[in-house]
């Protein structure tokens, strides 16, 4: 009768999913945010509580956790992440500054205490790369000069994940300094060490990997990264930064099979993910920290858009890629909810997890808007206060400000195109 129970509600969770997920495919926009609200309505305080597939949906959602840092990781290869560190770190240094202080402050004036400003940082920092590779790819903008900025900036927020993460699990454990330290350096030495063998070794690992039955291919890079994953969060280190480091690890046509066969488990248990943090969130206690959330959304959305400016107007891009840059970056979405998940369940804060939701559901609607409407909107005020709208910053900065004209540019493209990554 229990075995019944549990496939009927699995059943459903999955079905609604797949309607919710179509749903918002036919209007053009992220089904995060749906996915989860129907977290909300199915847990504690919903409309309609589950309970025989609860534990199975957490199994579903820490495996989410590991695909989604799997994937992450085959979209670059080594010589990508430190080509990135040498040409784009600047951009980083930025984008942390003006996105994870406003989050800590936050949570200082909050008054949850330092560690969940730690956390909150980590929430207000992360773009998600998800929700912004597909914006990309509906306006037409992955041609554009400006996108190899933004991919840049994103790159280095997730090789930062592989630093951050560790130290959250170490303050959220309640470990002490010394303890806390040799966390990280196993963490730092671990993640060094497998850059190292990718760049070295690589080739070889691949060619280990590789197989040319899809079943095995797949059996065998499913298995490492659950097997890494699980030694690493032995280690207290993380199981989504083991997860991220096998996926930079394999290359060239490994990393393309494993993409394409793993992207519908991805896709799946991303969305188990996004449902289960929902139903561990009451409604109820939504209400109380809308107000906060939503203040530091329109704030963090505005720090997204400096950095964004910053960085292109830094690559040389004219003055309608910074904007398009900027607004591009907004959205946050998958690891901001990671990284609350891991408060929510050291029950550090009783009410990041609300505040998390309310935040996410705010950018990762309004992120596609200002990725497309940020632009527009200058180039409107500027032209109200009576001033040309993309400055005489050369002849390729002028002429290459769409994919059509990115083949005529000059030399502009050469330096905005340097901190091109990844494999997508």
């Amino acid at each position: 009768m229990h075995s019944a129970v549990f496939l009927i509600e699995f059943g459903a969770i999955i079905l609604g999913l797949g309607l919710l997920g179509r749903f918002a495919a036919r209007f053009s926009f992220s089904p995060i945010p749906l996915y989860l609200l129907a977290g909300l309505a199915f847990g504690n305080g919903g409309l309609l509580p589950l309970g025989a597939s609860e534990e199975f949906v957490a199994i579903g959602a820490e495996i989410g956790v590991i695909l989604l840092l799997l994937m992450l990781g085959l979209e670059y290869t080594a010589s990508d992440l430190v080509s990135n560190l040498k040409t784009q770190y600047p951009a980083g240094l930025v984008d942390f500054t003006l996105n994870a202080l406003p989050g800590a402050a936050a949570a200082l004036l909050l008054g949850w205490g330092p560690v969940a400003a730690v956390v909150l940082a980590g929430v207000t920092w992360i773009s998600s790369s998800g929700v912004i590779a597909k914006v990309l790819g509906d306006l037409g903008r992955l041609g554009n000069r400006e996108t190899p900025v933004i991919l840049s900036i994103l790159v280095l927020e997730d090789l930062s994940m592989a630093v951050y993460l560790p130290i959250v699990t170490a303050l959220l454990a309640g470990v002490g300094l010394a303890a806390g330290s040799v966390t990280l350096a196993i963490a730092l030495g671990v993640a060094g060490l497998v850059l190292f063998v990718a760049l070295r070794y690589g080739r070889l690992i691949s060619r280990f990997v590789s197989s040319d039955d899809p079943e095995k291919l797949l059996l065998v890079v499913l298995g490492l990264t659950l097997l890494v994953a699980g030694v690493a969060q032995q280690l207290q280190v993380s199981a989504a930064v083991g997860a991220f480091l096998v996926g930079i690890a394999l290359s060239g046509e490994v990393a393309e099979g494993a993409h394409t066969l793993l992207s519908p488990l991805r896709d799946l248990f991303a969305a188990v993910f996004f449902v289960f943090f929902g139903l561990h969130t009451d409604p109820a206690s939504i209400p109380p920290v809308i107000l906060p959330a939503l203040a530091l959304a329109i704030v963090t959305a505005l720090t997204k858009i400096a950095t964004g400016y910053w960085a292109a107007r830094r690559a040389g891009i004219g003055a309608k890629g910074r904007w398009r840059a900027g607004g591009t970056l907004v959205a946050r979405g998958e690891f901001s909810i990671v990284i609350a998940g891991l408060a929510v369940s050291a029950g550090v804060q009783p009410q990041m997890g609300p505040f998390a939701t309310a935040y996410v559901l705010v950018l990762v609607v309004i992120g596609p808007l200002t990725a497309r409407f940020t632009e527009p909107i200058a180039a409107h005020l500027t032209r109200r206060r009576g001033t040309p709208t993309t400055p005489a910053t050369g002849d390729g900065a002028v002429l290459a400000e769409s994919a059509a004209d990115l083949p005529k540019a000059g030399s502009d493209d050469v330096e905005a195109g340097s901190g091109a990554s990844g494999r997508a």
